[in-house]
This record gives C-alpha cells, structure tokens and sequence, in this order.
C-alpha cells in the first residue's frame, strides 16, 4: 500500500487531493498549523519519521498582490519549503509531486507556452513559483513539476465563487477581456494527479524517476476571463437569483493592482499528454460540472 504524504489539505487543490488519493494508500493529510511550512525542521523531521512512496505539495502561496509588499513570506513558502522537500524526499528516496502557475511567464509571446520556454516572471508571486521550481530542479532527484493555471474551485473563494457573488448583487459588470489563460478546476486537477500517481503504483519511485521533469497540466483550452465570466454567469444553477443586466468587457489597465499580471499565459499540455496518455477535460465542461455539484 502507498504511503502519500499531502500537505495543504484546507486549500482548493489539498482538499480535493485528500479526496481524490484515499483510494490509492494511506494518506498523511496536513496544514498550517498542524505543519508549518517555514520551520524546515519540522518538514526534515516528518518526512524522516513517517517514510512516504511520495510527497504531494498542494501548498503554496498565492496572494498575488499581497506578495509584493510580503516577500520574504512569499518566497518562503514557495522558493524554500519545496527546496527543503525536495532534499529530504531525496535524502529518503521517494518522489515530489510539485505545483506551479503559469504566472512564471511574462505572457507576451502570443501563443501558448510550453515547457521549454523561457520564464520572464511580471511579479513576486511568479518569481517565487519559478525560483521553487527551480529549487527542485537543483536538488534533483525524483519529482514532477506541474505548472498549472487559474484554478478555481466551489468551497473557497475563486474567481468562480467572487463572479456568482457579483451577479447576486451589481446590475453591472466590468470583467477583463485581455488576460487569457487555462481554467482549471481543482477537482479534476486532484483526480488527474491521483489518475498519474496510480499508473505508477506498482513501483512508484523507479516509475516516476523514468519521468522525472516539469509539466504543464491545465483546463484544456483557453479563455480571457471576461469569456470564462460569462460562462459562469451563462451555467449558473440559480439564474434566477442574478440580478445583473449587463457585463462589459475591460482592460487591465482600468484596475490597479499593486501587482502586474501576464496577459497571455495559457499553457499548452501536450507533453504532459503525449507523455502519461492523460489530459483534463475542456475548461467549458469542467466549469458546467463544477456548478453543477454547486
């Protein structure tokens, strides 16, 4: 029986991977402050301790423009903590599961990125996802990198979740039309990696060392925020508590943020396809799903 060890159960991401790996082993779930991702000792002293086939990083910090002003925060969590685990799984012998965003690109290339692109980070939140990857990258071993995109999920806030809450409650929206990437939901996000993790299980760590790298692994296709609004608004389970009467497309630059955001940076998954025979549904089926169990 596998033994996963996932840390970040209460974020989007952790809590459908809890779900979606019971099936595969027995799964050591954790989260702030059960584990505190800046005290290495204790991430050096658990993994030491409990011996997993494999570590499933769903933690991560993602307060894009929070970042800016809470750098050494940021870049803790998500530079440090994944370096860490990448030495200890190595230390161990098991393997690192890892998620990044498709934030550690610029998004002026005009296509979709693929993994061999060169990353040009237009924020701190990206430059610390890119600097984790490449902490893992330096420690090597035996891991996957996987670089996804916009995920959203039901039971936390999302921009899924702040859309239905805006229709409840403006007659007007004003949603940007020229940031374009991948939705990606978090449950079929979990369930693919859960669907990754099990193609291996018979013998995990030789497995994933075969395939060891970076992925891109997102919503099949892609959409500005202003076309995915639109299709929440369009699949709502409850049209008839909208009370919005319009919504209008806008530019970036009409809302301030202390942090830059990449204007295209939708990924391509053909690798991670080509590679394990898998790929996540279009974002289009995957939202009506998820408003569905709503």
């Amino acid at each position: 029986m596998l033994k996963i060890l996932l840390l970040g159960k209460y974020g989007q991401l952790g809590w459908e991977c809890h779900r979606a790996l019971s099936c595969l082993g027995e799964v050591k779930a954790l989260d702030f402050p059960e584990i505190d991702l800046k005290q290495p000792e204790n991430l050096c002293v658990l993994i030491r301790s409990w011996k997993p086939d494999v570590v499933v990083n769903a933690t991560a910090y993602t307060e894009v423009d929070r970042a800016e002003t809470e750098t050494e925060f940021a870049f803790a969590i998500n530079r440090d903590a994944p370096g860490i685990l990448a030495e200890e799984a190595r230390r161990i012998g098991c393997g690192l599961i890892h998620f990044s965003t498709d934030y550690v690109f610029d998004g002026t290339k005009g296509a979709d990125y693929v993994e061999s692109d060169i990353p040009n980070p237009v924020n701190v939140y990206g430059h610390s996802k890119l600097a984790g990857e490449r902490a893992i990258q330096q420690v090597g071993g035996v891991y996957l990198i996987l670089r996804t995109s916009w995920v959203y999920s039901l039971r936390r806030p999302s921009f899924v979740t702040k859309v239905l809450e805006w229709a409840r409650k403006q007659h007007t929206l004003r949603i940007v039309s020229d940031q374009v990437s991948n939705p990606t939901w978090s449950r079929m996000l979990a369930e693919i990696t859960a669907q990754l993790i099990a193609k291996g299980a018979n013998d995990l760590v030789p497995w994933m060392r075969e395939y060891s790298g970076l992925y891109h692994l997102a919503g099949w296709g892609t959409a500005s925020r202003f076309e995915w609004a639109q299709s929440i608004l369009a699949w709502d389970p409850r049209r008839e508590e909208q009370v919005i009467k319009e919504i209008l497309p806008a530019e970036s630059q009409e809302f301030p943020a202390p942090a830059q955001r990449p204007l295209y940076s939708a990924l391509s998954c053909d690798l991670f396809m080509d590679t394990f025979g898998l790929r996540l549904p279009d974002w289009e089926e995957a939202l009506k799903l998820a408003l569905d169990f709503a």
